[in-house]
């Protein structure tokens, strides 16, 4: 362990240096020499307390209450693994956690017997998404690392019980939660559905979260992405549908003295129908970049949500390291299209019009406005520059509002040949690249900004749900 510990170390050091590439390519020997414990889990009986080792492909696990893995010890998670747990517990994570589920064999934590109402139009305060029903994979600031791939992971968020050991980690739950500075945290390949409030929330570190579909979070809140407090990375190719709030949300509250300032570059995501569940007025909608907190918005589509990129002016973004542009909307109703560009007065926002967004901006805003000014679209806007999903809920089926669609169902948001997001991308600047790159302690891949709008790239790349 000894060893274990002081290659963590090493690698923390070596991310502390630099973020380029080469420096991320130096530390690959040094993760290669990372071996998990072979260990295995046994699943004969239900899980409760401190558990390490591996657990083995195609099993079945049962948790029956709280359970811990501690600092130094490491969980390995292979493929085709299924994670029941039976009551409010949750899985904190002290030491590392890897869990490499496969495209043919994902890795599934759940609740069993509850049944889903994914019906267009459902009623949110009798659906089981938003109540939650086990608590999550609750990071503590000692665990040095999470990758998680192909994993799909529902119902959490539930109350943590007045006596979870878990309140130690974090008061509040999360189906996924990291907060170590000088840590790494994968998330791609895989699926988030259902949440009571943010279904990741990240408070520092270095993070790759790439080709993954969040569905259905947040009842009253919730972002698909709530990070904050010096979080770097990138976070592409993934789809956002009926999140409470936000796909992703940047922030650089609660910041850490000497830890770099939030930033994160958001490209190629596809955001549908998010923010109409948000209790506060004037917030919610696709992507937003809050106090202190910079990056990059580039080749997102923006489909019938409540705001469109939202840049904050109280406390206000990092603006002077803020770059966003080339970002697609498509608005069925008129206060989606009064709202692609939000208002000082209705939302507190400063977000500039780029002349590479589609639409272009002077086709319906007014002369002479300004950044924060509030404005009405003409009617003509609404319904054109339709995406061409393969198969989507564009236009807005008749008969429903905007926010009774929150999962994908049988919808592809694939591109048709002849959309007009197909080759209007922007691929002029690069991922961060703060994570390595890495089969089994890294990220698989680290997928370059497309040439196509949204998350659903045209040559088989990007999202691959």
């Amino acid at each position: 362990m000894k060893r274990y510990s002081n290659i963590i170390f090493t690698f923390c050091i070596f991310l502390c240096i630099g973020t380029s590439c080469k420096k991320v390519a130096d530390t690959k020997d040094l993760w290669h020499a990372v071996v998990a414990p072979a260990s295995p889990v046994s699943d004969a009986a239900p899980l409760c307390g401190t558990i390490k080792g591996t657990m083995l492909a195609g099993k079945t696990y049962t948790i029956g209450c709280d359970v811990y893995v501690n600092e130094g010890d490491t969980l390995k998670i292979q493929e085709g693994v299924t994670i029941n747990f039976t009551g409010p517990y949750g899985m904190g994570v002290k030491g590392v956690l890897i869990c490499l589920g496969t495209k043919d064999h994902p890795n599934l934590f759940t609740y069993p017997g509850v049944t889903k109402t994914d019906a267009v139009g459902a009623d949110p305060s009798k659906d089981p998404a938003y109540s939650g029903k086990w608590i999550g994979i609750m990071g503590a600031t000692t665990c040095p690392m999470m990758i998680i791939k192909w994993t799909r992971i529902e119902f959490g968020g539930v109350a943590m019980p007045s006596t979870s050991g878990l309140k130690q980690i974090n008061g509040s739950p999360y189906p996924v939660f990291f907060q170590n500075p000088a840590g790494i945290f994968v998330f791609e390949d895989s699926w988030l559905y259902g949440s009571t409030d943010d279904p990741f929330r990240i408070l520092g570190g270095k993070i790759a979260v790439m080709r993954n579909t969040f569905e259905k979070c947040g009842y009253t809140g919730g972002e698909a992405m709530n990070a904050k407090a010096g979080t770097i990375g990138d976070f592409a190719y993934n789809l956002c549908i009926g999140m409470a709030t936000n796909g992703p949300k940047l922030s650089n509250s609660g910041a850490i003295a000497g830890v770099p300032g939030s930033n994160v570059r958001m490209y190629n995501n596809t955001i549908v129908n998010c923010g109409y569940r948000r209790a506060a007025s004037g917030r919610g909608g696709s992507i937003n970049f809050e106090q202190d907190a910079g990056g990059m918005a580039y080749n997102n589509l923006i489909v019938n949500c409540k705001f469109g990129l939202r840049v904050v002016q109280n406390p206000i973004a990092d603006t002077s390291n803020l770059f966003y542009g080339y970002n697609y909307t498509y608005a069925d109703s008129q206060s989606v299209a009064d709202n692609i560009y939000p208002s000082m007065k209705v939302s507190v926002c400063i977000t500039k019009a780029m002349p590479t967004d589609i639409p272009t901006p002077s086709t319906f805003l007014p002369a002479g406005w300004k950044p924060g000014d509030t404005y009405s679209a003409p009617a003509s806007i609404l319904g054109t520059n339709n995406p061409q999903f393969i198969n989507g809920p564009v236009p807005m089926p008749a008969g429903y509002n905007l926010r009774d669609v929150a999962t994908v169902g049988n919808y592809n948001f694939g591109l048709k040949p002849t959309s007009p997001c197909i080759g209007k991308g922007f691929t002029g600047f690069t991922a961060r690249r703060d994570v390595p790159v890495d089969p089994v302690y890294g990220a698989t891949e680290i997928t370059p900004p497309g040439k196509d709008i949204g998350a659903f790239q045209s040559n088989g790349s990007g999202n691959q749900h």
